[in-house]
């Protein structure tokens, strides 16, 4: 089998497909998760810490030059940006299982008079071979 032809086939696979959806979905809805941390509740939080803005938050150790700089702040709104993002996500797997599993409950419907003879056949010829 050539190169391309094997290629073809794996980047055409349904399971590829899902996952480059998935990814772009997911890009996208970070953007928007992230949006509603800095620009909602960040805010809100900073309020209520009396306008502190987790951003400038940082430590300076050393002196002069060689000073470094540790910007905590900017550490903590990554964390909460995170905890925010991984509650909306798992929200949404709940609701997506919750759904599903109302589909699977749903009991199949009762085979006609055709379909029960049919089987019936079937399950006779298996007897007799």
């Amino acid at each position: 089998m050539g190169f391309i032809k094997e290629f073809k086939e794996f980047a055409l696979k349904g399971n590829v497909m899902d996952m480059a959806v998935g990814v772009i979905i997911g890009g996208a809805f970070g953007k928007i998760v992230s949006s509603l941390v800095d620009d909602v509740l960040m805010p809100l939080v900073g309020m209520l810490t009396g306008n502190v803005d987790f951003t400038k938050l940082a430590y300076k150790v050393g002196e002069g030059e060689e000073a470094a700089l540790l910007k905590y702040g900017n550490f903590i709104q990554n964390c909460v940006d995170f905890l925010i993002v991984a509650l909306c996500i798992f929200l949404f797997i709940k609701a997506i299982n919750k759904l599903t599993k109302k589909k699977e409950e749903e009991p199949a419907p009762e085979p006609s008079a055709e379909e029960k003879l049919l089987g019936e056949i079937r399950d006779l010829l298996k007897k007799d071979k």
